[in-house]
């Protein structure tokens, strides 16, 4: 990556230009991004014109059973020499999952989080006068004024203080303990709060799923709890509500009620063609490699999942 200072006023012209000359403002999506596999989604990514890209977790794949952070150095030093020119144009959003985390499915209890969220915010290049730096976690929102229209942006984290996973025939399952948690006392306070401020629309960004109800693997579903309250924060903008998540090596739009959640995953390695359905899978999954793309008009928000050619897998359509 360059300079941040330079990335960064390089970052705002180009957003300026583009917004003032478009109709549209673009976002794209996308996760699980190997530094050891080929990465040629990029050239259909660059061809969008998008102003701003989402990295939903596992950004790098730096994880040993250990948990030592051996490996993530060379990962983060490969992958800053791999990703394309192209996204030093737009302001970039990234989160965390756990292959950028430290460990494989870890959480709270990784003794080395604290190395590996410098590492992470020293990638990303996020500023040293950012928040960031100072509280535990890497969760954070932005605000972004579109066709006179407020966005609100939450970016959680779902690995710093979640709680254990419980596993049963090879298959995590409900965690029923009233203290568990995912986002932790601090971010639901946050969250809260951020909550309370005037917005047109909210987007939030998870880097695990959290509608699907269904597969075995790791998602909001296996805290019920922690799922729950969290649909009950987001009943009051129903409507005005989308969901993004990335992990599971397999793309897929989802529908509960008003509420539409997109997983964009992955960008370069693709997850197992085994069937999968889901009580609120909106169409089909996509194990091929995939990635996303939101688009922001005056009246709607077109949200899109779109393959490796660029050719459209599903799509949706929010009045907002």
């Amino acid at each position: 990556m360059k300079s941040f200072s330079l990335v960064k006023l390089f970052s705002i012209l180009f957003f300026l230009s583009n917004f003032l000359n478009s109709e549209t403002i673009k976002f794209g999506l996308g996760s699980c991004l190997d530094q050891d596999y080929p990465q040629p989604i990029w050239t259909v990514i660059e061809a969008e014109q998008l102003n701003h890209f989402v990295f939903l977790g596992d950004n790098v794949y730096g994880d040993l059973p250990t948990g030592s952070l051996s490996k993530m150095r060379h990962a983060y030093k490969k992958q800053s020499s791999i990703l394309p020119e192209f996204l030093n144009q737009m302001e970039i959003f990234p989160i965390w999952d756990d292959h950028d985390y430290g460990i494989n499915d870890g959480g709270g209890d990784y003794k080395l989080k604290k190395d590996a969220k410098k590492m992470f915010l020293d990638f990303w290049e996020i500023p040293e006068n950012d928040i960031r730096h100072e509280r535990e976690g890497i969760y954070f929102s932005d605000e972004k004024i579109f066709f006179d229209k407020k966005f609100k942006l939450i970016f959680l984290d779902t690995r710093y203080f979640r709680s254990k996973l419980i596993k049963a025939n090879d298959a995590y399952i409900k965690n029923e303990d009233i203290e568990a948690t995912i986002l932790g006392k601090e971010q639901w306070d946050w969250l809260s709060s951020e909550l309370k401020d005037d917005f047109d629309f909210l987007i939030v960004f998870s880097s695990i799923q959290i509608l699907a109800k269904d597969h075995r693997f790791e998602k909001w579903s296996n805290f019920p709890k922690e799922r729950n309250k969290l649909l009950n924060y987001l009943h009051e903008f129903r409507g005005k509500t989308l969901l993004v998540s990335g992990d599971r090596h397999r793309g897929g739009i989802y529908k509960k009620n008003n509420l539409y959640e997109i997983t964009a995953s992955s960008l370069n390695k693709p997850g197992s063609y085994d069937f999968e359905t889901d009580k609120y899978l909106f169409g089909k999954t996509f194990p091929e490699e995939n990635y996303g793309t939101i688009e922001i008009s005056k009246s709607t928000i077109k949200v899109n999942l779109k393959g490796i050619s660029g050719q459209l897998l599903n799509s949706i359509t929010i009045k907002y």
